[in-house]
C-alpha cells in the first residue's frame, strides 16, 4: 500500500479512541481516503479505557480535532460527556462518531445505518425479516435499533445477564415504543433458545467482540445451529472471516463479514466530518 501523505502544521486530526485499538484498520482505512481525495488530515488511534474517557472528550476538543470514532468499551458510556447526541445515537444508547463544531461535542452513531446498507449490498434488506442479534452494547444496540427502524418484523437479542441487564431492557423497551417492532431480550446462557431463534431467523448478527484478534477460535454459535436461507452477519473485521462467518460459509450460507459494515459506516462518519463522499470502491480493492 503507497500513498502520499504531506503533514504539515495545518495538517488536521481525526481518531479513534477506545480500548484495544492497537488492531483497527480504521487509521490506514481512514488515512488512506483522506489522501485520495486531498483532504488534508490524518486518523490516529488512542488507546482510551473507561477512566480515560472523560479527559479524552476534553482533550480532544481542546486540541481541536475535527472528530474522532468511538470503539469498544466506550460507546455506552460516551453520551454523559458529550454536550448534544443525534437522534439516532441517543435512542440508540451508543455513540460512534462524534464531530467538533462551533466549540461543541456532538455525538452521533453510524454503525446501525453502516451495516444495514452493508447487507442490503449483498441483497438483503431488514425490512419484513425476523433478526437474531447476539450481543446488546454498542454494536448491538445499533444494529437492533436500526434494523428495527427499517422495519424488521421481529428483533430477538441475546445478551449475558449482567449488572446492565435492566437498563438494556429498558433501551429495548423504548426502541419497540418508537419503531413499533416486536423486540424481545433473551438470557444468552439459554443456548436452547438461541438455537431456536436461529432456526427461525432470516439474518443472525454477531454484535459481540467474541471471534476478534487474539481469540479467534471462539464463536458462540454451533456449525449444526446454522440452516439455509438465512444471512449470517459479524460485526467483528479483524480477523476478515471470524470464525462465525467460516461456518457460515461452510454450510452454504450467504455471509456479511465486519469489514463491510466498517466501510460503509467509515463513509458516513467522512460526511459527517467533511461533507465528503468516500471512495469505498478504491478502499475495498485495497483492504480486501
Amino acid at each position: 500500500m503507497e500513498m502520499n501523505i504531506d503533514i504539515s502544521g495545518t495538517t488536521k486530526l481525526v481518531g479513534l479512541i477506545g480500548s484495544p485499538v492497537s488492531q483497527s484498520m480504521s487509521p490506514a482505512m481512514h488515512t488512506a481516503s483522506f489522501a485520495k481525495l486531498g483532504i488534508d488530515a490524518v486518523y490516529l488511534g488512542f488507546d482510551v479505557k473507561l477512566d480515560q474517557l472523560a479527559d479524552a472528550v476534553v482533550g480532544l476538543k481542546q486540541l481541536g480535532a475535527v472528530g474522532y470514532n468511538v470503539t469498544m468499551p466506550c460507546k455506552t458510556y460516551i453520551g454523559e460527556y458529550l454536550d448534544e447526541l443525534s437522534e439516532a445515537a441517543d435512542l440508540m444508547g451508543a455513540v460512534n462518531t462524534v464531530v467538533i463544531e462551533d466549540g461543541k461535542s456532538v455525538g452521533h452513531n453510524t454503525d446501525g445505518a453502516g451495516f444495514v446498507q452493508n447487507i442490503r449490498n449483498l441483497g438483503c434488506d431488514p425490512a419484513g425479516k425476523v433478526v437474531t442479534v447476539i450481543g446488546a452494547g454498542g454494536a448491538g444496540s445499533a444494529v437492533y435499533t436500526q434494523v428495527a427502524i427499517d422495519g424488521a418484523s421481529e428483533v430477538r437479542i441475546f445478551n449475558q445477564r449482567d449488572d446492565f441487564w435492566d437498563k438494556t431492557a429498558a433501551r429495548i423497551g423504548r426502541v419497540a415504543e418508537k419503531t413499533g417492532a416486536r423486540i424481545s431480550l433473551k438470557d444468552l446462557a439459554d443456548t436452547g433458545a438461541l438455537e431456536k431463534s436461529i432456526a427461525q431467523s432470516d439474518i443472525l448478527v454477531n454484535a459481540t467482540r467474541v471471534g476478534m484478534v487474539p481469540n479467534v477460535d471462539e464463536c458462540l454459535v454451533e456449525e449444526e445451529w446454522l440452516h439455509e436461507g438465512r444471512l449470517v452477519a459479524d460485526t467483528v473485521y479483524e480477523p476478515h472471516e471470524t470464525l462465525l462467518i467460516k461456518r457460515a460459509k461452510a454450510r452454504g450460507l450467504v455471509t456479511a463479514g465486519g469489514l463491510g459494515m466498517l466501510l460503509q459506516q467509515l463513509a458516513l462518519g467522512e460526511a459527517i466530518w467533511f461533507g465528503c463522499e468516500t471512495p469505498v470502491e478504491y478502499l475495498e480493492k485495497m483492504f480486501y
